[in-house]
């Protein structure tokens, strides 16, 4: 998640204007489409265990992706001005591949869009999952330069759980376990998303919890929130651990450590192996018949 500006500048470095299927991909590419597939995958795959039905769980894994599509536009369309300055390659808006316009368009579309399909579920469960979306564009909003920036993150994952299980009969809150895995992974997230501009941070002034503990303690940070995740979901519900799962936790703790241990650079394998790590660790939950609610 990034942050957003009121104005965004001409971009100094863009190219010559693309036809509608190049702007379309880079419309595409400025939703961070990864971490929003895999959110929406991950939470779409929970409401399904949880009994929502195909009709429900459709109608879950549209809420959470426009809310994600619209936390991810946002996050460009505000940090355009300093990603040109970073001279970042990999922004289209920063390169002209796609236009200011046309992000601010996709992202109050998305956001309309966010508003009645998690209300449809529920106030209840609607309103978990705005308040979620809420803290996202908190952070996005300046809630990143500071030492807190990491609530956001976790406020924003352990409210997922919630939207799932206040969505089903009895309108039930998650059990514990849940919530306090899905934050701390969020938690995690947050410091892997960060590792590879933690120098470009620095310079623009954006000094949250990870960028002010540097190279190694935000890595330290993130393989410490991603263990500590996992093995709360693991562990937290009752009843014995099972071999796969205790194999599972394993796995999930080696790759933290691949984390903390990752050379510093530009590199996103380690938010990657975070995203595959929340993937895995609700994998572990469906397997072992654990029910969040």
């Amino acid at each position: 998640m990034r942050s957003v500006g009121t104005s965004v500048a001409a971009p100094a470095m863009a190219e010559p204007r693309r036809g509608w299927p190049g702007r379309a991909v880079g419309l595409l590419l400025a939703a961070h489409p990864a971490p929003s597939a895999v959110v929406t995958a991950v939470v779409a795959a929970l409401a399904a265990a949880s009994g929502r039905g195909g009709a429900g769980t459709v109608l879950i894994a549209a809420a959470v992706l426009t809310g994600q599509l619209s936390v991810g536009w946002s996050n460009d369309l505000i940090d355009a001005d300093r990603d040109v300055a970073a001279t970042r390659h990999d922004k289209p808006l920063a390169t002209g591949a796609v236009s200011a316009r046309a992000v601010t368009s996709a992202t109050g579309c998305a956001l309309a869009a966010c508003v009645p399909l998690s209300l449809a579920n529920g106030w209840q469960a609607g309103g978990a999952h705005l308040l979620g979306v809420a803290a996202a564009w908190c952070y996005n909003l300046g809630v990143k330069r500071t030492a807190w920036s990491w609530l956001p993150y976790a406020v924003a994952f352990g409210l997922l759980p919630a939207f799932v299980t206040l969505s089903l009969p009895g309108t039930p809150w998650p059990h514990w376990w849940a919530s306090a895995g899905a934050a701390l992974l969020g938690v995690g997230a947050h410091a892997a998303n960060v590792l590879p501009d933690i120098d470009d941070d620095l310079a623009a002034n954006v000094r949250g919890l990870p960028q002010r503990g540097g190279h190694r303690g935000a890595r330290t940070l993130a393989a410490a929130a991603l263990a500590a995740g996992s093995a709360v979901l693991v562990l937290g519900p009752a009843g014995p651990v099972g071999v796969p799962a205790r194999a599972g936790l394993a796995a999930a703790c080696a790759l933290s450590l691949t984390v903390a241990l990752w050379p510093a650079g530009r590199s996103r394998a380690p938010f990657l192996i975070c995203l595959g790590l929340a993937a895995s660790g609700v994998a572990l939950l469906l397997l072992s018949g654990a029910r969040l609610a």
